[in-house]
Protein backbone atom coordinates (compact mmCIF):
# COMPACT_ATOMS: atom_id res chain seq x y z
CA UNK A 1 0.00 0.00 0.00
CA UNK A 2 2.89 2.09 0.12
CA UNK A 3 2.58 3.15 -3.74
CA UNK A 4 -0.69 4.60 -2.22
CA UNK A 5 1.15 7.56 -0.87
CA UNK A 6 3.19 8.75 -3.57
CA UNK A 7 2.71 12.20 -4.98
CA UNK A 8 3.47 14.45 -8.00
CA UNK A 9 2.64 18.04 -8.74
CA UNK A 10 1.14 18.83 -12.15
CA UNK A 11 -0.13 22.40 -12.61
CA UNK A 12 0.48 23.47 -9.09
CA UNK A 13 -1.56 20.54 -7.99
CA UNK A 14 -0.24 17.67 -5.87
CA UNK A 15 -1.53 14.53 -7.29
CA UNK A 16 -1.79 11.57 -5.36
CA UNK A 17 -3.28 8.00 -5.86
CA UNK A 18 -6.08 8.36 -3.83
CA UNK A 19 -6.85 11.63 -5.29
CA UNK A 20 -6.97 10.20 -8.69
CA UNK A 21 -9.70 8.01 -7.04
CA UNK A 22 -11.56 11.09 -5.77
CA UNK A 23 -11.33 12.74 -9.13
CA UNK A 24 -12.40 9.14 -10.64
CA UNK A 25 -15.61 9.08 -8.60
CA UNK A 26 -16.47 12.69 -8.80
CA UNK A 27 -16.48 12.18 -12.15
CA UNK A 28 -18.43 9.11 -12.74
CA UNK A 29 -20.95 10.64 -10.11
CA UNK A 30 -21.32 13.39 -12.67
CA UNK A 31 -21.45 11.41 -15.81
CA UNK A 32 -24.93 10.21 -14.46
CA UNK A 33 -26.60 13.67 -15.37
CA UNK A 34 -25.54 13.16 -18.91
CA UNK A 35 -27.11 9.92 -19.18
CA UNK A 36 -30.23 11.00 -17.23
CA UNK A 37 -30.10 14.14 -19.81
CA UNK A 38 -29.65 11.84 -23.00
CA UNK A 39 -32.18 9.09 -22.08
CA UNK A 40 -35.05 11.81 -21.49
CA UNK A 41 -33.90 13.76 -25.01
CA UNK A 42 -34.49 10.00 -26.20
CA UNK A 43 -37.68 9.38 -24.64
CA UNK A 44 -39.16 12.81 -24.98
CA UNK A 45 -39.93 12.97 -21.04
CA UNK A 46 -37.95 13.24 -17.89
CA UNK A 47 -36.95 9.45 -16.63
CA UNK A 48 -34.04 8.09 -14.94
CA UNK A 49 -31.91 5.63 -16.58
CA UNK A 50 -30.36 2.17 -14.69
CA UNK A 51 -26.99 4.08 -15.61
CA UNK A 52 -27.72 6.96 -13.69
CA UNK A 53 -28.20 4.94 -10.52
CA UNK A 54 -25.09 2.60 -11.28
CA UNK A 55 -22.80 5.87 -11.85
CA UNK A 56 -24.40 6.75 -8.48
CA UNK A 57 -23.03 3.75 -6.53
CA UNK A 58 -20.02 3.70 -8.09
CA UNK A 59 -19.25 7.19 -7.82
CA UNK A 60 -20.07 7.13 -4.44
CA UNK A 61 -17.97 4.26 -3.61
CA UNK A 62 -15.21 5.57 -5.13
CA UNK A 63 -15.77 8.80 -3.23
CA UNK A 64 -16.17 7.43 0.29
CA UNK A 65 -12.91 5.19 -0.38
CA UNK A 66 -11.01 8.56 -0.94
CA UNK A 67 -12.92 10.35 1.98
CA UNK A 68 -12.28 7.10 4.30
CA UNK A 69 -8.75 6.21 4.00
CA UNK A 70 -6.98 8.82 2.40
CA UNK A 71 -8.45 12.01 3.97
CA UNK A 72 -10.27 10.54 6.69
CA UNK A 73 -12.90 13.28 6.50
CA UNK A 74 -16.23 12.27 8.58
CA UNK A 75 -18.25 14.62 6.80
CA UNK A 76 -16.70 13.27 3.22
CA UNK A 77 -17.78 9.78 4.70
CA UNK A 78 -21.42 10.10 5.94
CA UNK A 79 -22.26 12.78 2.89
CA UNK A 80 -21.22 10.07 0.20
CA UNK A 81 -22.17 6.87 2.47
CA UNK A 82 -25.79 7.74 2.97
CA UNK A 83 -27.49 8.14 -0.25
CA UNK A 84 -25.62 4.76 -0.41
CA UNK A 85 -28.61 2.12 0.52
CA UNK A 86 -31.06 4.98 -1.96
CA UNK A 87 -28.44 3.44 -5.05
CA UNK A 88 -28.76 0.04 -3.72
CA UNK A 89 -32.77 -0.09 -3.78
CA UNK A 90 -33.02 1.37 -7.11
CA UNK A 91 -30.98 -0.43 -8.69
CA UNK A 92 -32.56 -3.76 -7.06
CA UNK A 93 -36.11 -2.37 -8.77
CA UNK A 94 -34.71 -1.46 -11.92
CA UNK A 95 -33.09 -4.71 -12.52
CA UNK A 96 -36.09 -6.87 -10.76
CA UNK A 97 -38.37 -4.94 -13.63
CA UNK A 98 -36.13 -5.67 -16.44
CA UNK A 99 -35.39 -9.64 -15.91
CA UNK A 100 -39.13 -9.50 -14.99
CA UNK A 101 -39.81 -8.06 -18.62
CA UNK A 102 -37.48 -10.55 -20.00
CA UNK A 103 -39.49 -13.43 -18.67
CA UNK A 104 -42.43 -12.50 -20.43
CA UNK A 105 -43.31 -14.04 -23.99
CA UNK A 106 -42.05 -12.10 -27.10
CA UNK A 107 -45.32 -10.86 -28.34
CA UNK A 108 -43.34 -8.22 -31.03
CA UNK A 109 -44.81 -5.10 -29.01
CA UNK A 110 -42.53 -2.53 -28.11
CA UNK A 111 -41.52 -2.88 -24.18
CA UNK A 112 -43.95 -1.62 -21.77
CA UNK A 113 -41.41 0.76 -20.13
CA UNK A 114 -38.76 2.31 -22.39
CA UNK A 115 -37.07 4.34 -20.05
CA UNK A 116 -35.06 0.91 -18.81
CA UNK A 117 -34.36 0.14 -22.21
CA UNK A 118 -32.20 3.42 -22.38
CA UNK A 119 -29.43 3.00 -20.47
Amino acid sequence: MEWLIHSAVLAFIVVTPWKIVGWTGSAVFSIRFFLQWIASERAKKSIIPIGFWECSLLGSLLALSYFAFYRRDSVGVIMTLMPLPLYIRNLYLKWKEVLSGKRQPASGTAPANPEIVTR
